[in-house]
């Protein structure tokens, strides 16, 4: 019978054919799965290239020198833009890429590598030299580097072999912070930019220093007064914050270079790039961190100040802190961890789309060099665009962010790869190396870019990272009482059983689009958006409107009875 057969043979065909696809078509799920691990792998190998040629190469000096497979003591020279001058005499380095990478070695789970690192440093490490180093950068790399070392070390993972650890990397840090200290005597508690860790203060020292430089130190200075007791870390990190805020302009603006001895503003020209960027990312992360009010009332004032005189779109500009009339319009790649400071307060949209903008430009450095400022083709490896991808993967879950990721991870290997580990991009017009690989590419870029495929360090855990990329956890023993009331004059909510509670994303800490309120229903939108009272807008006055998700002004209330945008805010 013909067509038996024929139908035979189709209905085998069919059955080879469903065979093959369910044999190799696997779900979705699946392959999003393999693909992250295929990813998460790329990222080790790249850690382990540039860990391993820097303890070949450059163990124990401060980093590598990937192209001459040398080293350099770098620890003096960093935040030190202008010339390489004062360098100590004697000085073999402080193992600080070693003391960058130990939190990265635990985000990969590598612990026996971490053990050796912390027993190493616990031996060797000494702070006692001739050596003038910069406050700030020495404060984000070596002291926090140390204190979530020291945390790690001692968590309930049983990271160590017991009895090994007798907390010495926290009297190092301990050590390290009693050095700091004489930086803070001026009189207006601003710290010096340099500090000589064996002579203090040294004579005809420079008194100009930079809004990050004495505005992002409470972190890392107040963890260790909660891990050591001595409350001095934090009493001095706290005063120059405060007396840093007391100079804000009447914008709730502040500028980017001033004068420690006087307190004067050098340069009126401020944004969220350069010399001011981590000063707005340490406001919210103490809050979090530490739960005082005080840097939440600071942080929310100049969140509004950014998103009103500074932002341009999905970009941001500089602008004049007196005036708030703009200043440049460079965009520059410091600039890039916006987006992920902005997830943290729950502003998912304008995040996602000023982290287009930056990707962007990522790409299109490759293909069209014309675009660029001559003064921002250098690429030393930074990690800003790679941290707010990991932020807004974690937010949104959207796979997007991962193949974002994976563009970032391809171009560093195919250009900045050598085989003496990962050199910076001195040109990217001509793609030029530079002969430097910094510390920060393995504790921040690469810790990134792994969490962005495996972020099982993160399970069960909540961890701030400080802008080195150290994580701190978040324990309710440092919290400080948290308020009940909020200043109406931040557009908050006073705690009221008569009034219903209209408290922004922003005052919440929630992200978009959840649910809240008991009785009341209420669907938060962005960081600074308060909904209006009423779900249909309608309004008698202008408190029963709310603040506008995109723009974050004060929506007022028309003649004809709804809430809007109706007065422009130049």
């Amino acid at each position: 019978m013909p067509g038996a057969g024929s139908a035979l043979a189709s209905r085998s065909w069919l059955l080879l054919v469903l065979l093959l696809l369910s044999a190799f078509a696997a779900p979705a799920a699946e392959l999003g799965s393999a693909k992250k691990v295929y990813m998460r792998e790329k990222v080790r190998k790249m850690f382990y290239h540039a860990y391993e040629n820097y303890m070949v190469h450059a163990f124990p000096h401060d980093e590598l020198k990937p192209l001459t497979k040398t080293f350099t003591d770098s620890l003096s020279e960093l935040g030190n833009l202008k010339v390489l001058e004062r360098l100590p005499q004697n000085y073999n380095g402080s193992a600080l890429t070693l003391v960058e990478s130990l939190s990265s070695l635990v985000v990969l789970g590598n612990y026996t590598e971490f053990e050796r690192g912390v027993l190493w440093l616990s031996g060797n490490l000494t702070f006692d030299v001739d050596a003038r180093v910069n406050l700030f950068e020495c404060n984000i790399r070596v002291l926090g580097g140390l204190v979530s070392a020291h945390i790690l070390a001692t968590d309930s993972k049983s990271r160590l072999e017991h009895g090994l650890y007798k907390n010495q990397l926290l009297d190092l840090a301990r050590d390290l912070g009693q050095r700091f200290l004489p930086a803070f005597e001026t009189p207006t508690g601003l710290p010096y930019a340099w500090i000589n860790l064996k002579y203090g203060v040294m004579e005809d020292e420079t008194t100009e220093t930079s809004t990050s430089g004495c505005g992002s130190l409470i972190l890392e200075m107040g963890a260790l007064s909660r891990l050591t007791g001595d409350p001095r870390f934090q009493a001095a990190a706290l005063r120059a914050l405060r007396k840093l805020w007391s100079m804000r302009s009447p914008l709730n603006l502040l500028g980017t270079t001033l004068d420690v001895v006087t307190g004067e503003w050098i340069e009126y020209s401020s944004g969220v790039g350069a010399g001011v960027d981590s000063f707005y990312e340490y406001l919210l992360k103490a809050y979090i961190l530490f739960g005082n009010d005080e840097f939440w009332d600071m942080f929310h004032s100049s969140y509004l100040a950014v998103q009103k005189y500074f932002r341009h779109g999905p970009w941001y500009h500089e602008a004049d802190m007196r005036t708030g009339k703009a200043t440049y319009w460079q965009l520059t790649s410091l600039q890039a961890f916006w987006p992920g400071l902005q997830i943290l307060v729950g502003d998912v949209a304008a995040a996602n789309s000023s982290h287009r903008e930056f990707f962007y430009v990522w790409d299109k450095y490759l293909l069209d060099h014309g675009m660029l400022h001559p003064t921002e083709k250098y690429y030393p490896l930074r990690p800003e665009l790679a941290e707010s991808t990991f932020y807004l993967y974690q937010a949104t879950r959207d796979p997007w962010y991962m193949e974002v990721g994976e563009t970032i991870i391809n171009s560093l290997n195919y250009y900045t790869r050598v085989d003496g580990g990962f050199a910076s991009v001195r040109d990217v017009t001509t793609m030029e190396l530079e002969d430097h690989q910094h510390s920060f590419f393995l504790s921040e870029t690469c810790k990134y870019l792994y969490l962005l495929f495996d972020d099982s360090f993160l399970a069960g855990q909540n961890y701030v990272f400080t802008t080195e990329g150290h994580p701190l956890p978040i324990r309710g023993s440092w919290h400080e009482k948290l308020p009940e009331a909020y200043i109406p004059a931040n557009w908050t909510s006073v705690k009221n059983e008569n009034q219903a509670i209209r408290l922004s994303a922003l005052s919440q800490q929630v992200c978009p689009a959840t649910t809240t309120g008991g009785s009341i229903s209420l669907q938060i939108e962005s960081a600074c958006h308060i909904p209006d009272l009423r779900a249909d807008h309608r309004c008698r006055i202008d408190d029963e409107c709310g603040i506008d998700s995109t723009t974050c002004r004060k929506r007022v209330c028309s003649m004809a009875g709804f809430c809007g945008l109706w007065l422009f805010i130049p």
